[in-house]
């Protein structure tokens, strides 16, 4: 049984259930197969965590029919054979005096299309496919956007909790002291808080307060934060793998009538969004529907962002709710919900959620208030 607070292990089966899985979505797209890199594809069909900047070629193999294979070094075998994931695979390794793309070359159809994880490092595509010409490649992200998109209930239960302890930390943010101090100081508070509440990897801090937080993506600065600033929150990580994310505005003291108008804009903005999650609609749709009420009041042009993005292993990835993604949504995916209006040289307001599709909607896994709160 796992200690209180932990999530159920992930197990060699579930490593197994989504290798098949990838393989057979492989297949059915036409591909011969998908090559996968260090990095979060990786962890994902795994469990194997290596850093994605090492020189030496670690590749995982899979193709419908075949057991998945682990091309990895030598010096490194140990290390992937602890892996949860490592029953459920074959590992190759390799020494330095050998050829790995050889040894790779020859687990692979030679005149096939194949998947590669996005972060493939270019040197060894180009040593691989030098081996086999016959071969051509398509990012993981445009042949099989869904790859890691539809989670299951292990999965889901720990988005769930990195969602409660984000909530965790945006409740305590708005008990501390924002006026005279500088956006960096409250972004190392909302680090700190995140990490206490269980996190352990921050993934970002964003503190725009005033005009800067008309920049949507703005980097906390220097900045001072005065008495009548709207205050734009946007702060998120991993913990037990899986990523957090939410958006709330706060105001130091009290609003002006427009920054309260343009706040409620949002919120309803979201919310509108948010309802609008079911089975079979479109990601599109959650961005038409979220759109259509700031533009509705007049915000429209300042309306700069897709309406979210998916989550998982990672803290962006797909699908994305924007127009033109005609993907239909299914129970298990997860993404954020999160419009804003950005006003230049003014203030900004974006309020997020993160949200999973059920049977017969959609649940938000973010449930602090979206009011405006008001900060000292």
């Amino acid at each position: 049984m796992p200690s209180p607070g932990q999530p159920v292990p992930f197990t060699a089966d579930d490593y197994r259930a989504r290798m098949v899985r990838a393989a057979e979505s492989a297949d059915a797209a036409g591909l011969a197969g998908v090559l996968v890199a260090p990095g979060p594809d990786l962890v994902h069909l795994t469990g194997y965590r290596v850093p994605a900047d090492t020189e030496r070629l670690t590749l995982l193999v899979l193709r419908a029919g075949h057991d998945p294979v682990l091309v990895v070094p030598a010096l490194e075998a140990p290390d992937a054979e602890r892996a949860t994931g490592a029953p459920a695979l074959t590992l190759h390794d390799w020494t330095d005096a050998s050829d790995p793309y050889a040894l790779t070359a020859g687990l692979l159809d030679g005149e096939g299309r194949f998947g590669v994880s996005d972060n493939t490092w270019a040197l060894h595509l180009l040593a691989l496919q030098q081996r086999l010409p016959g071969t051509s490649y398509a990012s993981l992200t445009a042949a099989l956007p869904m790859l890691r998109a539809v989670k299951d209930a292990a999965e889901l239960e720990r988005l769930a909790a990195a969602g409660a302890a984000a909530d965790a930390t945006y409740e305590r943010i708005i008990e501390v002291r924002f006026s005279g101090r500088r956006e960096t100081e409250v972004a190392a508070d909302l680090a700190a808080l995140l990490r206490e509440s269980g996190h352990s990897q921050v993934d970002f801090t964003v503190v725009g307060s005033g005009p800067n937080g008309a920049s949507p993506h703005h980097e906390a600065g220097d900045r001072t934060i005065e008495r009548g600033d709207m205050v734009v929150l946007d702060f998120g990580g991993l913990k037990h793998g899986y990523g957090s994310d939410t958006s709330r505005t706060v105001h130091v003291g009290e609003p002006t009538a427009e920054e309260q108008r343009v706040h409620d804009v949002v919120r309803e903005a979201q919310e509108a969004g948010c309802r609008a999650v079911r089975p079979g609609a479109a990601c599109q749709d959650i961005d038409r529907a979220a759109r259509a009420v700031i533009t509705e009041f007049g915000y429209g042009e300042r309306f700069i962002h897709r309406t979210g993005h998916g989550i998982g292993v990672t803290t962006h990835e797909p699908p994305y709710m924007i127009e033109g993604e005609e993907q239909p949504l299914v129970p298990g995916m997860c993404f954020s919900v999160e419009p804003g209006i950005y006003l230049p040289g003014r203030f900004g307001v974006r309020i997020e959620d993160i949200v999973t599709v059920t049977e017969d909607g959609g649940r938000r896994l973010n449930t602090t208030s979206r009011e405006m709160a008001i900060v000292e």
